[in-house]
């Protein structure tokens, strides 16, 4: 593993730590804004961060993108995350799903038919869809997974393909303008497909959910996801049959986008930017509250509390580094220079625990102004929070190295 950043890289990371800095914390850090519980996505910035090449940074340079590799991606959102995760989440869903769909699943007549327009506008994001009945059957304990599919089903009927289900949440449906949509048809085989259901297509509704994160005016609850989310309703929704996508690519998409191939990834470095930025403001404070005539960060308690809190931090930078480098060099897995074990499943549930605890350890910092909710530790601390359960939670997830360690090996699901 090679430790240096290309220039490249670290212009991408200065970059964006920049415009973090200048654009996105004077605004999402805002005490009037830190205090409403339905935040809405500030679409004006996900525009500027579309605008800079985030949007696309994972699509191929061939289709219009910047060709990031897995690391590059990671070392951008690890930035964007310190900013603001809904922000980071909402561009890492599209930058990810744009180089799995146009890059490698999509036929050359639908990149033609698609592809144009989703370079050509900055708010043309994309969303992956799944019906409500499949569960978790894909985390069963060494047994074998179920096809995914779900409740979303497709009969073809003449030239078109009817298509209806029910998702209850899709991240980035309030602002997609193509969703993948996974379904079960007997033209796909027995298994499941893929069908590019545009947004403009009859029988598609999407119901927002207040702030973009599950909330509503009927239960109000705080956000437990990031970025924006709606309900997908496919009611005898009509597409042309070519916009199925072809059975050999439904491998890289899963029943959570976290788990797409680099999604995991992505979704760990945006966790560790969330911890990186609570660290940063409670070293800030440090330096400036004093007490008993000297600075807090002078006393051991604090020193010996800030100096766990970089140990963690540099820990799971490094678990994220490695399992990133991993994924952009497959042959160092072939040939036994790395182990067996799925690293980015680990470096998943190692980031998001010890950057929980981070969060924790610099609001304590703060002492009785840490849990104020006009200062940015109470949003840490929560956005924190919601990386150890949402999506895939972390004692699902180690089901997979439970697996590993056994030696068990996944089979194909029955028909795929």
């Amino acid at each position: 593993m090679d430790l240096h950043l290309t220039a490249e890289q670290t212009e991408f990371r200065e970059t964006v730590r920049d415009f973090v800095a200048r654009e996105i914390k004077p605004i999402v850090q805002h005490p009037d804004r830190l205090q409403d519980f339905a935040r809405k996505l500030p679409l004006e910035l996900v525009d500027q961060a579309a605008q800079m090449g985030m949007r696309t940074l994972a699509l191929s340079e061939e289709a219009g993108g910047a060709g990031a590799d897995h690391l590059t991606c990671c070392v951008v959102m690890e930035e964007l995350g310190a900013g603001d995760p809904d922000i980071a989440a909402t561009l890492a869903q599209t930058s990810m799903l744009s180089h799995i769909l146009f890059d490698r699943m999509m036929t050359p007549a639908q990149r033609g038919r698609f592809l144009p327009r989703f370079v050509a506008e900055d708010r043309h994001h994309l969303a992956f869809v799944l019906g409500n009945g499949n569960g978790e059957v894909q985390w069963g304990y060494h047994r074998p997974r179920e096809a995914p599919g779900g409740e979303m089903t497709a009969v073809r009927h003449g030239d078109e393909w009817v298509v209806s289900g029910i998702a209850d949440f899709v991240a980035n449906a309030p602002i997609a303008e193509l969703f993948a949509v996974q379904v079960k048809t007997d033209q796909a085989g027995p298994g499941a497909g893929v069908l590019l259901v545009p947004r403009a297509a009859p029988g598609l509704t999407v119901d927002e959910m207040n702030g973009g994160a599950g909330t509503s005016e009927e239960a109000p609850m705080m956000g437990w996801r990031h970025g924006t989310g709606g309900k997908v309703v496919l009611g005898d929704c009509r597409v042309p049959l070519d916009h199925l996508l072809g059975a050999q690519a439904q491998s890289p998409l899963t029943r959570d986008a976290a788990l797409i191939p680099g999604g995991m990834l992505q979704s760990a470095a945006i966790n560790l930017g969330i911890g990186r930025a609570a660290f940063e403001a409670a070293v800030d404070y440090a330096k400036l509250r004093k007490q008993g005539g000297r600075q807090i960060i002078e006393h051991q308690a604090i020193g010996t509390k800030m100096a766990d809190m970089a140990i963690k931090l540099e820990a799971a930078r490094n678990m994220i580094w490695k399992a990133a480098w991993a994924a952009d060099h497959p042959d160092a897995g072939a040939d036994l220079s790395l182990p067996g074990v799925p690293l980015q499943v680990m470096a998943k549930i190692f980031v998001s625990e010890v950057v929980h605890e981070v969060t924790e350890d610099a609001a304590e910092c703060f002492g009785a102004m840490g849990v104020m909710l006009d200062l940015p530790l109470a949003k840490h601390v929560h956005d924190a929070l919601v990386f150890v359960h949402s999506g895939v939670s972390n004692s699902v997830a180690k089901f997979r190295i439970a697996e590993a360690v056994a030696g068990y090996r996944q089979p194909a699901p029955a028909g795929a």
